[in-house]
């Protein structure tokens, strides 16, 4: 399997056989905070989403389409650029209106004086064609002005019944109340986000109904959310994926480190992927790359340091990437490394052999057991030596050092090609597999998390540019040392210069002009968004950034204290 983003052509498939539907996000100002208004619906056998609480709204109906001039607001045109849709969109905009009002006896139209005739007749409206006519006959204006776009979301594959849905929000009318329908609604009620969201309350909820609470829950009103809707400019589609952990199965949502990958792995949603990292586990990335991760999990380390297997699919030559830590759990990772690499890559392939250990950079996670690995195997150490020796594995010693550039030849369909990108530390090594577009990123690159830059071996100014350089590289995906496979490898590389411009900007901020301060006094101002616990480490990066400031000619220090230059 190749590692490839989706194309246009597959993101139109992920959604082939999916209904199109529509939902309506109603809010009020309660008493506490804002209220939405949530329905539970029937008990169907075999139904899924039997007895779950969700927002109003359901599936299109093919009059909704017709009923474009009987709407107050904007076009089919800018309803789908907001929704990046070729067309059709205003069509969701009156199917939310619709079912708001078959469901739960809420009609947002106009004139005002006719609204109440349409509420009392809401009995007899049982199918789309209904629906028209009632506005027909009482010369109704749907006030798609009152809504605003709000998110859109996919039923994930593997699911027998897919919903390609888009979702509105708007005030509720304060002039009238809802009403339950027994055909699709057993219950209503007016709840507090945070509320509904509580395990004491008790409710059924889908996946994208409890994340969409928690985005409600974080506002302190009605026009706050609505205001924050309206400055939102793109609603790029989220689609839950299916997983399994060591616990069971459940969804996993686009915000989650393994949602990426699984979807690589995973396309058609057969759920057979895990969502967690797990020592001595095997997992396939693709005919050329296999990870397994150590078992040296921390609050430094995440889950645990990732060990690359990387071959060509039809060789026996295998390079072994980051072998981990010497620790109690070293023999038996080593164990599983040699098990996985005598296996064939492919059916009928070769078995492999273990000719090259690669090392990203020597500090004590990721270095340290390749010399045990080399007495087993007789492979190459290949890396570089850190310039301090400071928190490094000082045994490491390379046989080759690669150049910049450099390439491995592993087979004719797999090269790995070495990029310095010194910053985290002086003898940052990643690997490029140019075949998938794939970079092994050691810690250059982390899933969750920034990295520390610490000096002297760490320098700042050396991993920003580091980081600029990833951005001229054809890259799809990115392979850490800690964590998933990471996709949208440009969004991720400037994310991270971003935080650190922003980073610094804090520190020039925070930098007296008179007498000094020292990094341990700066880094409550500078790092007040990291735990306490934490701002050791978080020392350690703020001093990397007063070096380079002070490089730059924008900082001054006179012993341990620095001030603005």
């Amino acid at each position: 399997m190749m590692i490839e983003p989706p194309s246009d052509e597959e993101l139109e498939r992920d959604a082939q056989g999916a209904r199109r539907a529509a939902s309506l996000i109603l809010l009020r100002d309660g008493a506490q905070g804002p209220e939405v208004l949530m329905l539970r619906r029937a008990e169907r056998p075999g139904d899924l989403r039997g007895g779950v609480w969700v927002f109003p709204g359901g599936v299109l109906d093919a009059v909704d389409a017709t009923l474009a001039d009987r709407t107050d607001g904007p076009d089919d045109a800018s309803w789908s650029r907001r929704f990046q849709m070729a067309g059709g969109a205003l069509d969701h905009a009156v199917a939310a209106l619709r079912e708001t009002y078959e469901e739960v006896g809420l009609l947002l139209a106009g004139p005002p004086e006719r609204v109440p005739l349409a509420l009392a007749r809401r009995a007899q409206v049982r199918r789309g064609e209904d629906f028209a006519q009632l506005l027909s006959s009482l010369d109704l204006t749907l006030h798609t002005s009152a809504l605003l776009p709000f998110a859109h979301w996919l039923t994930p594959p593997g699911i027998a019944k897919r919903f390609d849905t888009r979702f509105f929000i708007a005030r509720a009318p304060s002039d009238q109340l809802p009403q339950v329908d027994a055909a699709e609604a057993l219950a209503l009620d007016w709840l507090r986000p945070a509320d509904a969201l509580a395990p004491s309350a008790g409710l059924k909820l889908l996946p994208v109904t409890r994340e969409t609470l928690r985005d409600l829950a974080r506002h302190a009103s009605v026009q706050e959310a609505l205001d924050e809707a309206a400055a939102r400019q793109q609603f790029v589609r989220q689609m839950p994926r299916q997983a399994r952990y060591e616990g069971g199965a459940r969804f996993v949502l686009p915000h989650e480190p393994a949602w990426a990958e699984i979807g690589r792995l995973d396309p058609l949603g057969r759920g057979d992927q895990f969502l967690d990292l797990v020592p001595l586990r095997r997992v396939r990335l693709s005919p050329r790359v296999e990870r397994l991760t150590c078992g040296n999990g921390s609050v430094m380390t995440g889950p645990g340091t990732n060990t690359y297997l990387i071959r060509d699919p039809a060789g026996e030559q295998v390079a072994v990437l980051d072998p981990g830590p010497l620790d109690a759990h070293t023999e038996a990772h080593l164990q599983a490394v040699l098990a996985a690499a005598a296996q064939p890559a492919v059916p009928g392939g070769a078995a492999g052999r273990i000719t090259h250990i690669l090392v990203t950079h020597t500090h004590r996670d990721h270095s340290p057991a390749a010399r045990r690995l080399q007495a087993l195997t007789g492979a190459a150490l290949v890396g570089a030596v850190a310039q301090d020796p400071t928190w490094q594995d000082t045994d490491f010693r390379p046989d080759w050092t690669p150049a910049d550039g450099q390439a491995l030849t592993l087979g004719p369909d797999c090269t790995l090609q070495a990029v310095a990108t010194p910053g985290h530390a002086s003898n940052h090594l990643c690997w490029w597999l140019p075949q998938e577009g794939l970079l092994f990123t050691g810690d250059h690159v982390m899933q969750g998390s920034t990295v520390v830059i610490n000096p002297p071996d760490g320098d700042m100014a050396a991993y920003c540019r580091s980081l600029r350089r990833l951005l001229d590289l054809p890259l799809r995906w990115l392979a850490p040392g800690h964590g998933f496979l990471m996709a949208s490898p440009p969004v991720e590389v400037g994310r991270l210069l971003a935080h650190r411009q922003v980073r610094e900007a804090r520190v020039l901020a925070a930098l007296p002009r008179g007498e000094g301060a020292t990094p341990q006094a700066l880094v409550a101002a500078v790092y007040g968004d990291v735990p306490a616990s934490r701002h050791g480490l978080a020392a350690r990066s703020l001093l990397a950034h007063l070096l380079k400031l002070e490089a730059e000619g924008r900082a001054r220090r006179d012993g341990e204290a620095w001030r603005a230059a």
